[in-house]
């Protein structure tokens, strides 16, 4: 049978319709190629007796587990059973992403796994009793494993150029598949980063895209603190915030990176390289934060991404934020949440140290209600 290959840069091209064509072929145990961000995979549903043996036929020669995708990590527990918090943390945190999680499941819970979503336990997870899981952050792949549903699983065994995210030629494609997309090259062109979890605790087993430096800095918690200018309010509140925070935590601010926190500050309409304020300087070391290495800079995109939790000066700023990236809605608050904090800008230094302390006092509040919310000092 010819295989059914989708070019989906043809923009006259039904997507939509060749997603649900593509969940009907694996839920019909056919074999389906599907771009991820970092190579393309054969799909299937393991537990569809005509997929496993087309999967069979494609892995002769080797025993390795299949490694389940998700849609997104709220199906992670069908197949681990309940999270950890670090576990929680590094899929909050990594996905959807080039990372895949590695898992330890015990036995009793391996064999409810396999009942429930009927496949072989082998299929999914090695001798010690470990599964990857995957999330891809690819739209496609998302939109055919959302329509195909739960067990579906992605492996490269078979594909002509399996280390390269460049689309399968009609050499390389397998006889089993029935359906590919041909997305063109992929975004990272490189395997995922494996991370292994393990209780409280993780390791990178394999390097990919991300390397254990760049996993650190994506699993800190970021807040980000926001208001006009980025000379006196956010710079005041992001210092204050980070003495606050260190006391918590029993630590030095300069220790603050090594317990995975991170404050940063913006300005909606900020010149970046700008200084503090002297008067905001001085009012914050009084306090005993800092705010001497403080640079302006200008609100992103990429730092709201970043940002666990993102607290303004007042509406205004609130409203930039989410113009920017309306789903940070949930992450977002006013600092004061009864109304805007007074901008100092040409104020006195007894305004200043006025204002210090009544930034601490509402930062007080909300990491207690947030970034300090269940994290015991150590």
């Amino acid at each position: 049978m010819p295989v059914r290959v989708v070019d989906v840069q043809d923009y006259s091209l039904d997507l939509e319709a060749e997603v649900r064509r593509a969940a009907e072929a694996l839920g019909a145990g056919e074999l389906v190629i599907i771009p991820t961000e970092t190579v393309y995979g054969i799909a299937a549903k393991p537990n569809i007796a005509a997929a496993a043996r087309r999967l069979a036929e494609l892995r002769v020669g080797t025993a390795a587990p299949l490694t389940p995708h998700l849609p997104s990590s709220q199906g992670a527990e069908a197949y681990v059973g309940p999270r950890s918090p670090a576990a929680r943390r590094l899929m909050d945190k990594l996905w959807p992403g080039p990372v895949a999680l590695m898992f330890d499941v015990s036995e009793p819970e391996r064999q409810n796994v396999a009942r429930r979503l009927e496949i072989d336990a082998g299929l999914i997870f090695n001798a010690e009793g470990q599964i990857v899981l995957r999330c891809p952050d690819e739209p496609l792949a998302v939109a055919v494993l959302e329509a195909a549903g739960q067990p579906v699983v992605v492996t490269r065994a078979g594909l002509a150029s399996k280390d390269s995210g460049k689309p399968p030629g009609a050499d390389g494609m397998p006889e089993q598949v029935s359906m590919a997309f041909d997305a063109g090259p992929t975004r990272f062109s490189k395997p995922s980063t494996v991370v292994r979890v393990r209780g409280d605790a993780w390791e990178v087993v394999r390097e990919g895209i991300y390397d254990r430096r760049i996993i650190e800095r994506m699993l800190r918690t970021t807040v980000l603190f926001v208001c006009s200018g980025n000379t006196c309010r956010s710079p005041m509140a992001a210092a204050l915030a980070r003495k606050l925070i260190a006391e918590h935590a029993g630590v030095s601010q300069a220790q603050l990176s090594d317990r995975g926190y991170e404050v940063l500050s913006a300005g909606t309409f900020a010149m970046p390289g700008m200084r503090a304020t002297p008067q905001a300087a001085v009012a914050v070391e009084s306090m005993g934060a800092e705010l001497g290495s403080h640079r302006s800079q200008p609100i992103t995109v990429e730092l709201i991404n970043r940002a666990d939790v993102i607290i303004t000066m007042g509406g205004a700023h609130t409203q930039a934020v989410l113009e920017m990236v309306p789903s940070a809605a949930a992450r977002t608050r006013t600092l004061d949440p009864e109304g805007d904090v007074d901008d100092p800008i040409g104020s006195d230094a007894a305004h200043y140290r006025e204002l210090a302390g009544q930034i601490e006092q509402m930062l007080r509040r909300r990491l207690g209600e947030t970034v300090l919310k269940g994290r015991e000092r150590a």
